[in-house]
């Protein structure tokens, strides 16, 4: 792996995001992606656990926003910027001022990027990524609770974290509306994501009425195959400046 990071084998997609009012491309989330000289694509799940395996993930994560802060800094200023923070990175006391000190070196401002956690970085230690997503909020940066609905859905980290934002993950959708259960909990979720004052992402729609469905019930933005697969970043800049017209 360290032989691909310095051969650059390890390149990030984009997968655009786009407002649930009039359909505009709003950012993209960075996903990390190997080109394996014999095994093919490896995607950002299995890349990371073998990171982790080999006691790589800082270095990786460091290489993959390192690559898209590079990319991003062509987009129009307008659109954000999502980098996934793994639970190594969140747990590092240092996390919160070496990311400000590497952002500070990019052409992006910390107001166009969001960070997204997962449960089980907060499964850790709760308060120490708390204390470390309100230092870097202070900064401009903003947060969004990742896969919500794939996991234990603890509303503690709705409480207790500098929340920006709810992404609600694939399974959240896959049932709806053909099934009054999961739209029920589809709607109550959306609702409470609202009242808290916090964005909602819809995550994985593939289908039509899938995107019709969370527009009526209420989501922010949304993100998946339906209108984009993660893409370059050449063709990210492309879709972006062909809505601008």
């Amino acid at each position: 792996m360290l032989r691909a990071l310095d051969r650059r084998e390890i390149e990030v997609l984009f997968q655009p995001q786009f407002a649930c009012s009039d359909g505009a491309i709003v950012g993209a989330e960075a996903l990390a992606r190997w080109q394996h000289p014999s095994l093919g694509e490896i995607g950002a799940r299995d890349l990371f656990a073998i990171a982790e395996r080999a006691a790589l993930v800082a270095p990786l994560s460091r290489h993959v926003v390192a690559r898209a802060l590079e990319d991003a800094s062509e987009w129009p200023k307008n659109l954000h910027l999502s980098l996934n923070i793994t639970p190594e990175e969140l747990g590092d006391p240092r996390f919160a001022a070496d990311f400000a000190e590497l952002i500070g070196r990019s052409a992006i401002a910390p107001a166009r990027l969001v960070l997204e956690i997962t449960e089980d970085v907060l499964l850790r230690n709760l308060q120490q990524a708390a204390e470390a997503l309100s230092a870097l909020r202070a900064l401009g940066f903003k947060t969004a609770l990742d896969d919500f609905g794939a996991g234990f859905c603890n509303f503690r980290y709705l409480k207790e974290l500098p929340l920006d934002a709810l992404k609600l993950d694939k399974v959240m959708v896959e049932g709806i509306p053909g099934d009054a259960k999961d739209l029920a909990v589809f709607r109550a979720i959306v609702s409470l994501g609202r009242a808290l004052g916090l964005a909602v992402v819809a995550e994985g729609i593939e289908s039509e009425i899938q995107r019709a469905t969370v527009i009526s019930e209420g989501c922010n933005y949304w993100q998946g195959f339906l209108r984009a697969q993660p893409m370059k970043s050449d063709d990210m800049l492309g879709m972006a400046k062909g809505a601008r017209g």
